[in-house]
């Protein structure tokens, strides 16, 4: 049975309202037209819905039935217009983000905390995982989009814009005073203790292959999952760290820790905003990411 949707709507408010005028006056349309509506409707069920009254109409047994159901249909597509409406105007919704210890407190963690004064009815959720793993939780869709850190490999569909330029450095304490101000070639790291990332992140795998160029392959005695740790081993003199200077910079100005120089610095790399140029985003995504980029 195809029948015009709109018949229903009608029947709704005359239903609802009690009145062939009223409802006409509530869907700005006029009397004959609701009448007509309602006749067709009635012609395409064959039964009658309402009953005519001196106060305008009620409904009979039948109409009720019908009624209930089309009440609850018909007020279930107005919640959910409202909550379209709701999410489209950033009252509500929900983001999820994927991105690094690194990049979530270097660059994301600011944008984020004015993003939820601004609309705190939104949710955001944030995947903590180094960049291959935030690059592949984007393509199976389980983000919205990712920031990360360059180097990345470059996939089909994948939109990278970099944000920001990123410092890698050797950070050591005072048991290696002795190195402090020198310029130095990276062949003395061969020579020390090394603290470095675990092999799964794009920072270690970015150092590695330039020392690698340079004839120099590290042998390190200590491998970390996260960049504050390494930093609180070189704290303690366990050895000589390779992070990104941003988390070096607090304890530079304070001079417990200070960062080798040598002839030749490890080329900046990025910080950038990775996302799928075939998943559409919803408002909110896009309202934060215009403040990102």
């Amino acid at each position: 049975m195809d029948i015009n949707l709109e018949y229903y709507k009608i029947f709704y408010y005359v239903g609802r309202l009690g009145g062939i005028s009223l409802a006409a006056e509530e869907l700005s349309i006029s009397q004959p037209a609701v009448s007509q509506a309602v006749k067709q409707l009635e012609r395409c069920l064959g039964s009658t819905l309402f009953i005519r009254t001196s106060k305008g109409v009620r409904l009979t047994r039948e109409g009720e039935i019908l009624f209930s159901y089309i009440k609850n249909g018909y007020e279930m597509i107005k919640f959910g217009e409202n909550r379209l409406k709701n999410i489209q105007n950033l009252e509500m919704g929900e983001i999820r983000i994927g991105a690094s210890d690194m990049t979530l407190q270097f660059y994301l963690l600011p944008f984020l905390e004015r993003f939820h004064e601004r609309y705190p009815g939104i949710k955001i959720q944030v995947t903590n995982a180094p960049t291959p793993s935030t690059i592949k939780y984007l393509q199976e869709g389980k983000i919205d989009f990712g920031v990360v850190s360059s180097p990345l490999e470059y996939k089909k569909n994948l939109s990278v814009c970099p944000v920001r330029k990123i410092e890698d450095v050797f950070i050591a304490g005072e048991k290696y005073t002795e190195l402090k101000g020198k310029s130095l070639t990276y062949q003395v790291l061969e020579r020390l203790p090394i603290i470095c990332l675990e092999k799964n992140t794009s920072t270690r795998r970015y150092v590695d292959e330039f020392l690698q160029k340079r004839g120099i392959v590290l042998q390190p005695e200590f491998e970390l999952a996260t960049s504050d740790m390494l930093v609180q081993f070189a704290l303690r003199n366990m050895g000589v760290a390779s992070v990104t200077r941003d988390f070096a910079q607090k304890y530079e100005k304070e001079g417990s820790l200070f960062v080798l120089e040598f002839e030749e610095p490890i080329p900046q790399r990025e910080f950038c905003i990775v996302s799928d140029l075939h998943i559409p985003l919803s408002a909110a995504a896009e309202r934060l990411l215009e403040q990102l980029v």
